[in-house]
């Protein structure tokens, strides 16, 4: 009788104590009562023990699924600026990759802003590390506090931030289950940004389904059209196999950080699709320009024009392109490549041909195409309606 009444008890205790965690503020956000699985998903077999040397999560920042979800809720909360009015889901949406589909994003405020939203897929396989088209970030932790405190985005300062935060009670429970406690800190809603950020993975798209068949980029990919198949060509250089510049020069690098310091499998990047140096691509003729990327704002001129090799992981969801949103589409993009890459004094090697002038690929209109094409192969249509990723606030 005594251990069945300790068992009432018990029950009674846990369903005073859920009553009073997430569930308690169904009014404000649609959660689970067990948290959504983050931390163990079903990756294909593509991603390899290769692909994971590339992971940039930090020792004291695996992920966990109560700090993801934790971090969920900040990324949609609009009380994270300063007039209540932007989150960073304002200019990292779901349904464009987690980018924008305008060419600069707007602030809290209704300022434009300095440069064009990124799509977050796979930032948690970035090699390089650092973070924003300048790589000002030194990793992911320090990338999310960034636009809070930006004058134009978010417009917070992280005691403002930490204070407005702890004073909203539907964020008690969240703290609890993630941290042990209630305290907000910054360091904490770095740790669950982040987190959520990086539990963004892509990996259903209809180029996963052909590398797992093939297990080989460079070979025919039996579930793609005759157009895909050829763009997946001209993306490897098939078709100029001495060329310098090719696609996947950048985009597949076959080598890793120098960190990492281990031998290279041959073939193993396959999936990435992001590079680990940042490039000059002749997107401008000269230095006088408005934005002059890493070279400027580490003061090396041999770098000016510089910016992030970004994920071409969905791609096709994420335009405008470049680091201004200069480019409307994917079309545009592939014709820059083709014929208009300019002689910038700073232009990165593999943009240039044998004789040291701008590469181009001068494809034909079949071929820019099949290039286009295999680009609209790398969407994940699942990622951008999976609802452990998308908005939980009920209003």
């Amino acid at each position: 009788m005594k251990l069945f009444k300790l068992f009432l008890l018990l029950i009674l205790t846990s369903c005073s104590s859920d009553e009073k965690g997430n569930e308690g503020y169904s009014d404000v956000y649609n959660l689970p009562l067990i948290p959504y699985n983050y931390s163990n998903p079903n990756f294909p077999n593509t991603f390899t023990p290769y692909v994971f040397s590339f992971d940039n999560t930090p020792s004291n920042n695996t992920i966990t699924d109560d700090v993801v979800t934790l971090g969920r809720v900040l990324f949609y909360d609009k009380n994270m600026s300063s007039n209540n009015t932007t989150s960073c889901a304002s200019c990292h949406k779901q349904e464009f990759g987690f980018s924008d589909d305008a060419s600069k994003s707007i602030g809290f405020d209704g300022v434009q802003t300095f440069r064009n939203t990124m799509g977050f897929a796979n930032v948690g396989f970035y090699g390089a590390e650092n973070f924003f088209w300048d790589h000002r970030a030194a990793n992911l932790e320090d990338q999310v506090l960034i636009p809070i405190q930006d004058e134009v985005e978010m417009g917070m300062t992280l005691n403002e931030l930490v204070e407005k935060i702890g004073t909203l009670a539907y964020y008690n429970p969240l703290f609890e289950n993630a941290f042990g406690n209630i305290q907000v800190t910054n360091d904490r809603i770095s740790k669950a940004l982040s987190q959520f950020i990086r539990s963004i993975y892509s990996y259903n798209s209809k180029y996963d389904e052909g590398i797992e068949i093939t297990n080989d980029i460079f070979v025919y990919f039996p579930n793609f059209t005759a157009e895909e198949n050829l763009g997946k060509d001209i993306f490897n250089g098939k078709l100029t196999p001495n060329a310098i510049g090719t696609c996947i020069t950048c985009h597949l690098p076959n080598n890793v950080p120098l960190h990492f310091n281990q031998p290279i499998p041959d073939n193993a990047n396959q999936i990435i699709f992001s590079g680990a140096e940042p490039d000059n691509i002749g997107l401008d003729i000269d230095l006088n320009v408005e934005d002059n990327g890493v070279g400027e704002l580490v003061g090396v001129i041999s770098l000016y024009g510089h910016f992030k090799t970004p994920s071409l992981r969905n791609i096709a969801l994420t335009g405008p392109y470049m680091h201004d949103g200069r480019l409307s589409t994917l079309e545009e993009v592939v014709e820059h490549y083709s014929t208009k890459v300019l002689d910038h004094p700073y232009l990165s090697a593999h943009m240039k041909n044998g004789a040291g002038e701008p590469r181009h690929l001068n494809l034909s209109p079949e071929e820019s195409a099949g290039l286009v094409a295999f680009l609209k192969t790398l969407t994940d249509y699942d990622l951008i309606s999976d609802e452990k990723f998308s908005d939980p606030f009920i209003d």
